[in-house]
């Protein structure tokens, strides 16, 4: 009797602790894989009813992983709006910020003109263009005005309160856009099945995560080739001493059997190269995978 309480116990308080004695694979193949480097990380799943995290507690610094975010919102309001994705957004050059990564000022220059709704999201999520994530935030109506219509999500573990132009100017700024590998899965769910994108805009943005080419070494790499994958990198500077504030991927992987994993893979204060650390995120790409394959 003793033993069967205690059996009981233990299986009462795996299920309150969010456990599944399916993962216990899986966390030591993701433990033997951070532990060979100098950094923190942190992954979180969520595949229908099926939930994982490792190493969930920490604040990871989203860096361009929060470029999903920021268009989220900005399709919101477009379809409050009425605005098509084919309208256009108005460009002026004092957007266009010099020193920062954007291939629409390489393509434009620091002239007015105008861009399509499309190609903003287009370059914000597939490209990456910092100027355009901060476009897009300006017309939400501010980097509070993102956040609270995030909020509506009712997703905790997270906090955004940065412009790219903010984290340019001072580096450890960076921090303050952060987030738990979960909330980040999380958040990648709503967006997808919670229905608050109606169409074009939920396939305008699934499309552009869908093409991005950034991250071929990281989640990419540790998918199929052959399975769709679409997803959001982020990488940060280096601080004086080396160390490199975030590296990131974060995504929906389409299973064959028809299933969506939301994946996000977090790297924070390392001390490894760019390589070694797009080989973790890959390498625990591979690990999901393979467990949600063999389910």
């Amino acid at each position: 009797m003793r033993l069967s309480g205690f059996i009981l116990a233990a299986a009462l308080c795996c299920a309150a602790c969010g456990c599944r004695s399916e993962h216990a694979w899986l966390q030591r193949e993701i433990r033997t894989i951070t532990d060979r480097v100098d950094a923190t990380v942190g992954v979180a799943f969520v595949a229908g009813d099926d939930r994982f995290a490792f190493n969930d507690a920490e604040r990871y610094p989203m860096m361009s992983v929060f470029k999903f975010h920021v268009t989220f919102a900005a399709l919101q309001r477009m379809q409050e709006d009425g605005v098509s994705p084919c309208d256009s957004l108005w460009v002026d050059a004092s957007q266009m910020h010099d020193s920062t990564y954007s291939p629409l000022r390489e393509l434009r220059g620091k002239d007015c003109f105008s861009l399509s709704f499309a190609d903003a999201v287009r370059y914000c999520i597939s490209m990456s263009d910092n100027n355009v994530c901060d476009i897009m935030i300006d017309y939400c109506g501010g980097i509070d005005s993102v956040a609270l219509r995030l909020v509506r999500l009712g997703i905790s573990g997270y906090e955004l309160s940065e412009t790219e132009d903010t984290m340019h100017a001072d580096i450890m700024r960076c921090y303050n856009n952060w987030s738990t590998p979960s909330a980040a899965a999380d958040v990648l769910q709503a967006v997808y099945e919670g229905g608050w994108l109606a169409e074009p805009y939920l396939t305008l943005l699934e499309d552009a995560m869908l093409e991005t080419p950034t991250g071929v070494d990281k989640l990419r790499a540790g998918v199929p080739h052959d399975v769709a994958l679409g997803h959001k990198t982020g990488s940060s500077d280096r601080l004086g001493d080396g160390v490199k504030i975030g590296d990131n991927d974060a995504g929906v992987i389409y299973m064959p059997d028809g299933r969506q994993c939301y994946v996000a893979v977090f790297v924070k204060d390392s001390h490894e190269t760019d390589a070694v650390n797009a080989r973790v995120i890959a390498d625990i790409g591979d690990c999901v995978y393979s467990y949600l394959a063999g389910k």
